[in-house]
């Protein structure tokens, strides 16, 4: 099976940054998408960020221009660098892995957007 598990999560003052990290381990696939998600109290889990096996990417509208997207082949790993944040962006962020019709998610790391 594979693990995920994010990091990089915390408490940041609006306007600040964060960079979240998602390491894979256990089943490594040749090709593979992943990708974040969010879920903030009350909301539903949404799409924030996509990357492709090939690194194609796709945003959220709310997120275009402030987060970027990435990964490490070598290194199984991704990342959400996440700039200009807002109190708007306050969730529970996942990472999601997708390979050979089957997702396997992360368990979540908490960003708090304060003041």
């Amino acid at each position: 099976q594979v693990q995920l598990v994010e990091s990089g999560g915390g408490l940041v003052q609006p306007g600040g940054s964060l960079r979240l990290s998602c390491a894979a381990s256990g089943r490594i696939f040749s090709l593979y998408a992943m990708g974040w998600y969010r879920q903030a109290p009350g909301n539903e889990r949404a799409l924030v960020a996509h990357i492709s096996s090939g690194g194609s990417t796709l945003y959220a509208e709310s997120v275009k221009g402030r987060f970027t997207i990435s990964r490490d082949g070598a290194k199984n790993t991704m990342y959400l660098q996440m700039n200009s944040l807002k109190v708007e962006d306050t969730a529970v962020y996942y990472c999601r892995l997708t390979a050979e019709g089957s997702h396997y998610w992360g368990q979540g790391t908490q960003v708090t957007v304060s003041s």
